[in-house]
């Protein structure tokens, strides 16, 4: 028997990788990402792959490695993908949601689409590959990163700030939330791969007044100069706008519909995505959404101030556009500051790279037609992209049409099909064979 007989093959071990995974409750704060961190080193350590683990604080671990090429004169390739997941409330849930469960052809925890899949998928490749002598076609930069899930303060951004020698000579990378399958009826389906990511600006917005006694007449009231603010901000229709990723989304979905769709008339294409079309709807325009408010301490008493919390996220370029209309809506009598901030990412549509994932695609659905899309969140590739290396949403599914994806991205019940996961270590071999 060979060795490569002797041991389960990528498709094989995903699942079980993915399970291992997700029973690691890596709930961001409260759980650090370090035993998740260690126990990936211990699975590449296994199979002869060195990898080192970096902590931005105390438990806040991500683990690095590189992959030997065939050819490494080439620049290599990041693959990224983060360990931290957002907390889970087991009682919404009809299964333990750090319980890693395999049940009706799907593995379900929290983290099975955000992101541990991807992780699992990767890790699984590498494994095989190692065992068998097989390599990717460049060196390959392997970054299992924590605090994705609260903004990569302790994890992607200090990797990039502190060690960017790691990553430097990378040209481009892959990580989450693109090249799954989005039906768009019962024989058209589409790949949508992320090409660009909303800008995040989370305000603080706060409101000064007189104090004074709530039986009193009382016109300088913070709570009501700030209610107003916000209600305006809240209910504002923000105008469309257009970008190049929303553009040839539109355009590849009706070329495979056969349709003459306008770009500029969301309302025309967005209900052909399905599920798919409450995140791409955001997309389309600036948004800004009130979270949280604050005031007082007694009912009979008017407070001096009150705040709130608005998450804003702009479109790539939109930044100055989307503030200045914060601060018209807001008025005089109401201040903002930043509490957090980070880019809006955008990269083209082409390219040997972008060839290369169509054609891993194609060679196991051969009618896949891929299209661009952007993202309404962010990803760590905020930070990457920093480096100058060009950013993908790419972590190829094949879902299931009736399969609300898009709901299931910090939601309850969280899972993913066994096959696509197969399916997605199929595409991830042939493209890193190839590109």
């Amino acid at each position: 028997m060979s060795a490569a007989a002797e041991h389960p093959t990528a498709q094989d071990e995903v699942t079980e990788l993915l399970v291992d995974l997700i029973r690691f409750n890596t709930s961001n704060p409260t759980h650090p990402e370090r035993p998740a961190a260690e126990w990936v080193a211990e699975k590449l350590d296994e199979v002869g792959v060195e990898s080192q683990i970096i902590e931005a604080d105390p438990g806040r671990a991500s683990t690095i490695a590189r992959i030997e090429g065939s050819d490494s004169s080439r620049p290599p390739l990041l693959i990224h993908g983060h360990l931290d997941v957002v907390p889970a409330d087991a009682s919404e849930w009809s299964v333990d949601p750090f319980g890693g469960e395999v049940k009706d052809g799907y593995v379900w925890g929290r983290g099975a689409i955000d992101m541990k899949d991807m992780d699992a998928m990767v890790l699984a490749l590498v494994r095989e590959w190692s065992r068998t002598g097989q390599q990717p076609s460049r060196d390959i930069v392997l970054a299992f990163v924590s605090d994705e899930e609260a903004g990569g303060r302790q994890g992607a951004h200090p990797l990039v700030d502190n060690h960017p020698d790691l990553f430097a000579d990378c040209t481009e990378a892959i990580s989450e939330v693109g090249g799954y399958s989005i039906s768009l009826n019962e024989q058209a389906r589409v790949y949508a791969v992320q090409t660009a990511e909303k800008g995040i600006n989370w305000l603080r917005l706060r409101a000064k007044g007189r104090p004074g006694h709530g039986s009193f007449v009382h016109p300088d009231n913070a709570v009501t100069q700030l209610a107003q603010a916000v209600s305006r901000l809240g209910t504002y229709d923000w105008p469309i706008v257009i970008t190049d990723s929303v553009r040839g989304l539109v355009k590849g979905i009706g070329e495979v519909l056969q349709r003459d769709l306008d770009p500029e008339n969301p309302d025309e294409w967005l209900p052909l995505l399905g599920g798919a079309a409450r995140m791409i709807g955001a997309t389309v325009r600036n948004t800004a959404n009130p979270t949280m408010m604050n005031a007082g301490y007694k009912t009979n008493v008017i407070p001096s101030t009150a705040e709130a919390r608005v998450d804003t996220r702009f479109l790539p370029g939109q930044e100055d556009a989307l503030l200045a209309t914060v601060d018209e809506l807001l008025g005089e009598h109401v201040e903002r500051e930043t509490e957090v901030r980070d880019i809006a990412v955008e990269t083209s549509f082409d390219g040997a790279f972008v060839d290369a994932m169509g054609d891993a695609l194609r060679l196991e659905d051969p009618g896949a037609v891929m299209v661009p899309y952007l993202m309404s969140g962010g990803t760590d590739a905020k930070s990457f992209s920093t480096l100058g290396m060009r950013c993908f949403g790419f972590s190829p599914l094949l879902l299931p049409p009736d399969l609300d994806f898009m709901s299931l991205f910090h939601g309850i019940d969280e899972r993913v099909p066994v096959e696509g996961l197969q399916f997605g270590v199929r595409v991830l071999d042939r493209l890193l064979k190839n590109c």
